[in-house]
C-alpha cells in the first residue's frame, strides 16, 4: 500500500546496494529520489528502466549527506519524508511510522534495523542525544572498552525493549520518517556537517529543542548492511569526517567550557591511538593518519565561524 511518503536516498559509491533497496521500497511510497553524490557516476540505465518511478539527481561532486538530503527533500512534495540509506532493505510497510508522525507533536519516527545476520543493531537504531560526557567517553575509547558502563548504557539505550514503541531522542537517520513541516520549522539538515556524521544527531537535537517528539516503532523493519561507503574512504578521510562532525556538534550545542573539554579529549584520544599504532608493526600509515588528525584538531579544526 502506498503512503503519502517521499523517499530520499543519498548514494555514495552505493551502486551494488541500490537494486535491493529500491526493489524493497517499490509500492510503499508516493515518490522516491536518489541523489547521486559519487563524482562521475551516472545512474545505471538498467536501474532507471527497472524503477521508472524513481527520480535521479546527479551531483558532480560529493556535496555531503546533509546537502544531498536537502536536495532530495526539495525535489519532492509528499507531506512525509523517508530518509533511507541505500544499504537499507525495507522488510515492512510504512503505515506504523506514518501513524506515529500523524500524532500531535511528533516530528519523526524510526524503526528497527537489523544487521546482515538478522540481529538487531542495538545501540545504533535508537540512542539518546550525546552529552559532553558521552562524547568524551567515545573519543577516549571508554565506551568501546567498557561497553556497559552507565554513560554508554544511557547513550546507546542498551536496556530498551525492542518490541515496544516509545519516544526516543535520536532515531537513526538510516531509516527515519520525518514530517515535512517539522523539517521546514528547523530549517532542514545543517549542510555544514560535511561529508557525513552527526548531521542526523544535530537534526534530532534541533527538532527536540523546537518542542517536537521523536518515536521508535518496531513494526517498521529494515535490513541494514552499514558502513558500505565509509569502507571505501582512506583512513585519514574517515577520521576527519567523524571527528569533524563530532566537534562541530559539540561546538554548536555545548557551552564553551564543555566544548573545550571534548576537544581536549579528542586530542588525547588521537595522540594515544597514534602511539598505539606506532608500537605495532607495519601500522605506520595508520599512526600517521591519527597524528595528522591530532594536528588539525590542535590547530582549531573545525570551526563554525
Amino acid at each position: 500500500m502506498t503512503h503519502p511518503v517521499a523517499a530520499v536516498i543519498v548514494a555514495y559509491r552505493s551502486r551494488p546496494h541500490l537494486p535491493s533497496c529500491l526493489a524493497a521500497l517499490d509500492g510503499k511510497v508516493e515518490q522516491a529520489v536518489v541523489v547521486e553524490n559519487t563524482p562521475g557516476e551516472l545512474p545505471d540505465p538498467e536501474l532507471q528502466d527497472r524503477f521508472p518511478w524513481v527520480a535521479w539527481i546527479n551531483n558532480d561532486s560529493n556535496r555531503g549527506f546533509a546537502a544531498a538530503a536537502n536536495q532530495g527533500i526539495s525535489a519532492t512534495s509528499a507531506p512525509n519524508i523517508l530518509l533511507l540509506n541505500p544499504d537499507c532493505e525495507l522488510h515492512s510497510g510504512l503505515a506504523e511510522l506514518v501513524a506515529e508522525c500523524d500524532a500531535a507533536g511528533v516530528a519523526g519516527a524510526g524503526g528497527l534495523l537489523e544487521g546482515s545476520d538478522g540481529s538487531a543493531q542495538v545501540g545504533f537504531f535508537a540512542r539518546s542525544l550525546p552529552t559532553p560526557t558521552t562524547l568524551i567517553f567515545e573519543v577516549l575509547g571508554v565506551n568501546r572498552a567498557w561497553r556497559r558502563n552507565p554513560v554508554n548504557r544511557r547513550y546507546r539505550l542498551l536496556g530498551m525493549r525492542l518490541d515496544v514503541a516509545c519516544d526516543v531522542q535520536q532515531p537513526a537517520g538510516a531509516l527515519l520518517l520525518l514530517r515535512r513541516d517539522a523539517l521546514a520549522a528547523v530549517g532542514g539538515l545543517d549542510e555544514r556537517f560535511h561529508p557525513a556524521w552527526f548531521e542526523d544527531v544535530d537534526l534530532c537535537k534541533r527538532l527536540r529543542d523546537a518542542g517536537f517528539r521523536l518515536r521508535y516503532n518496531p513494526a517498521a523493519v529494515a535490513r541494514h548492511a552499514g558502513g558500505h561507503a565509509v569502507a571505501t574512504l582512506p583512513l585519514q578521510a574517515r577520521l576527519l569526517a567523524w571527528y569533524g562532525g563530532l566537534l562541530r556538534y559539540a561546538e554548536k550545542h555545548f557551552s564553551g567550557g564543555w566544548f573545550r573539554c571534548v576537544r581536549c579529549a579528542v586530542l588525547v584520544g588521537l595522540v594515544s591511538r597514534t602511539l598505539y599504532f606506532l608500537a605495532r608493526a607495519r601500522r605506520a600509515q595508520a599512526a600517521r593518519a591519527y597524528w595528522n588528525s591530532a594536528r588539525l584538531v590542535r590547530s582549531g579544526f573545525p570551526s563554525l565561524s
